[in-house]
């Protein structure tokens, strides 16, 4: 056997074909193909009815499973020979991921990260194309990893990928909740049902590893209720095994308490509070010494795309930040507007992309509009969507005493200099929905396109 394979169109000599019902395509339809470019062997639910001499077709009840498996085995299961930890829930995933990347790196270990932003083998960077790779990726990148001597490699687990058993087979040495709200329900259905795949990830831990959840958020306590690993929690608000709580916030930093000890952090507001929390906590049930812990905690700098920011020589500061849910929008927003000392204007930026979830796009105008005194309406991915009908089901959203507040414009170049526009010297620009992003995709065709680098143009032109 040569390889393990699921696209026909990467198949060569003596590899395996894994045929997976996909959500828009049936790989049953291409094992002909897969055969006629030299697949020796068939993965399958349902078997062809023409059958071709010499080649083994083999049924399965899953074939997404099964890709699953055969890949962690076809690697030599390298999940097993290092700490592999997922952090899974809505938002703060891509943060706790990467700031546990940047921690362990500075505490002297060679680590790996898989998230939404990039890969990571130690230092060697990857292209990342999803928020958790296909299971032979996954695979292929821990073997990589292996190679190199990883000690920790922290890892995005999306609903998705639980969903379509990319993360079967794994071993995982612990799991982190961040919290739950509103996303993806133009793919689970319903809430309950993506509420339920996100615990199924807990449900498949070992006792060997440890299960860490946010017990602020109200289903923190749903996802260890079946969990067989060690159930550890971690709240601002309630009582848990790790707490912290906000001394001190400013838009250069922030006060925390951890436990009983201070600790002076560069990222902003309650949501990052949590996610620091959670590091720390992981930190910890890896072994790490907590001094050692909160001195590094003290030097993590903003993650791409989450709640970095740019000041003008006016004095306005821009924000640019991933925020692409209702609950992380208002996150955001309340962080802003809980810092701001007198009569700045805050000017939101946001729009909602294309081909997912609808029913979030007028909860989400509605927060921009309730929480900003200005808030533009623009594109984001439209995709395949047409821009103006986005933009159309946002403005649905708004509370008729807010309309006065509300702007709305198609092109997200000219939304973004129309804030610069507007903003004067204190004011603060939020431009939401990207963050990380450098694209834009509009009718399936992406084009080069970076918040935070069209903010600075903007600021640059004004100043002229």
């Amino acid at each position: 056997m040569n390889n393990v394979v699921f696209d026909s169109r990467k198949i060569e000599k003596n590899d395996v074909f894994v045929a997976q019902k996909g959500v828009t395509v049936d790989g049953h339809l291409y094992i002909e193909k897969a055969i006629s470019l030299g697949a020796i062997a068939v993965i399958c639910e349902d078997f062809p009815t023409d059958k071709k001499v010499g080649v083994t077709y083999i049924q399965v009840a899953d074939a997404n499973i099964a890709l699953a498996i055969m890949a962690s085995n076809f690697y030599d299961n390298p999940s097993k020979k290092m700490p592999l930890i997922g952090v899974t829930g809505t938002n703060g995933k891509t943060t706790i991921a990467s700031l546990l990347y940047q921690l362990f790196k500075k505490a002297g270990y060679k680590v790996g990260l898989l998230s939404t932003v990039k890969i990571l083998v130690d230092e060697t960077e990857f292209k990342a194309t999803h928020t958790t790779p296909d299971s032979v990726s996954i695979n292929s990148y821990l073997d990589k990893m292996i190679d190199a001597g990883i000690d920790y490699c922290f890892m995005e687990v999306s609903s998705h990928g639980i969903h379509q058993k990319r993360t079967e087979g794994l071993t995982f040495a612990g799991g982190i909740f961040t919290n739950l709200s509103h996303d993806h329900l133009d793919y689970h259905e319903t809430f309950a049902e993506y509420r339920n795949v996100k615990k199924s990830f807990f449900d498949s831990l070992s006792k060997t590893a440890f299960a860490l959840t946010n017990i602020d958020d109200k289903n923190g306590n749903f996802m260890l209720q079946n969990t067989k690993a060690k159930k550890k929690t971690y709240a601002l608000k309630t009582v848990a095994d790790y707490k912290a709580k906000i001394l001190e916030k400013q838009f250069s930093g922030t006060l925390l308490k951890i436990n009983d000890t201070e600790v002076w952090t560069k990222l902003i507001g309650q949501f990052n509070a949590s996610n620091l929390l959670a590091i720390f906590a992981t930190a910890e049930l890896l072994g790490l010494e907590k001094l050692e812990t909160l001195t590094i905690i003290s030097q993590l700098e903003n993650v791409s795309g989450r709640f970095e920011y740019v000041v003008s020589e006016e004095g306005v500061t821009a924000i640019v930040d991933y925020a692409h849910t209702p609950d992380a929008l208002k996150n955001v927003l309340e962080t802003i507007n809980d810092i701001r000392t007198g009569n700045e204007k805050l000017i939101t930026v946001v729009g909602c992309g294309g081909d997912r979830d609808k029913t979030k796009r007028p909860k989400m105008a509605h927060i921009a509009s309730q929480l900003s005194n200005q808030a533009i309406f623009t594109s984001d991915n439209p995709r395949t969507e047409n821009a103006q009908s986005i933009l159309d089901e946002m403005e649905v959203g708004v509370a008729s005493e807010n309309y006065k507040k509300t702007l709305s414009i198609l092109d997200r170049r000219q939304a973004i200099k129309t804030a610069c526009k507007f903003s004067e010297s204190g004011d603060i620009i939020l431009i939401a929905g990207k963050g990380h992003e450098n694209y834009q995709e509009i009718n399936g065709v992406r084009s080069h396109f970076d918040d935070l680098e069209e903010v600075r143009n903007c600021f640059n032109q004004l100043k002229k």
